[in-house]
């Protein structure tokens, strides 16, 4: 389960245009990270504000939520239009069958679950093996991270509660090592890992786009300090192996002939004889 305060507070942070600057990132980011994922049944896990599932082929696709109403972003050309909530639902109690979906999208949506643990223990349980899981989170071994920690102590200090931190106030930032971890206790193997968004934390459009080259530079001599970062993991069933043909089958070795023993009950006297000689 989501807290409803937390999803307003990050759709109203999304309007800003750092959160804009972030949400376009996310939204390519997503469009290139789902696009060659097969199946048929894909869910998006919160964060309607973006379309995560747009360049996916699935026949077959959802948006959850809390049932919060999102709130569109200013107009962006970056970003695509709020996608269509279909279901509203607890994210630690997902209304699917087990092993039923081939891809879940979670943009932020295990920061801001109550149990994100119990989450995604539910996402492992709804994907099909071999199903995959795009997570999409805040970095908080990031310049952004670094500022809303030291606004979080200021805020502690007494300062003003909107004017200390810079990222949305509530949900609880979850380390890339430590999720990554997560993933592995559940039997998902990492396919790919991605960080993105290396300007630094400055709230107006002016500033942002001076420091438009951060990003190439950030993506090649500090890669880990992205603002963002996004796993791509892969559900694997311990055991599991096709079945078919059988090559190189080893030829069994031929049983031997039985030996048949003759039993004598004696020598006559005349073969004696000869035996003797």
């Amino acid at each position: 389960m989501t807290k409803s305060p937390a999803i307003i507070s990050l759709a109203e942070w999304l309007r800003t245009p750092a959160g804009r600057y972030l949400l376009a990132w996310e939204q390519q980011h997503l469009d290139r990270a789902v696009a060659d994922i097969f199946g048929f049944h894909a869910v998006q896990l919160g964060l309607a504000e973006l379309d995560a599932l747009r360049a996916n082929r699935m026949p077959h696709r959802w948006v959850c939520g809390d049932g919060s109403p999102p709130l569109p972003p200013a107009f962006d050309e970056r970003i695509a239009a709020p996608a269509a909530i279909a279901l509203h639902c607890d994210f630690d109690a997902l209304p699917f069958d087990s092993q039923s979906l081939d891809l879940v999208v979670l943009p932020h949506a295990l920061e801001l679950a109550r149990d994100p643990h119990l989450a995604l223990r539910e996402v492992e349980r709804v994907l099909r093996p071999e199903g995959r899981v795009v997570i999409v989170g805040f970095n908080p071994t990031s310049l952004w991270g670094l500022r809303q920690r030291l606004g979080r102590m200021r805020r502690g200090l007494g300062f003003s509660r909107r004017r200390a931190l810079f990222l949305p106030s509530a949900g609880d930032f979850i380390g890339y090592r430590r999720l990554r971890d997560w993933l592995r206790l559940l039997s998902f193997d990492i396919e790919a890992g991605r960080f993105g968004c290396y300007r630094p934390p400055v709230a107006s459009d002016r500033w942002l786009s001076r420091f438009e080259w951060t990003e190439g530079a950030g993506d090649r001599w500090w890669p880990v300090f992205g603002a963002l970062y996004s796993l791509t993991a892969v559900k694997r069933v311990r055991g599991m192996r096709l079945v078919g043909l059988v090559r190189n089958e080893r030829v069994k070795p031929k049983a031997a002939p039985a030996v048949v023993a003759h039993h004598h009950r004696g020598i006559r006297r005349g073969d004696k004889s000869n035996h003797d000689r």
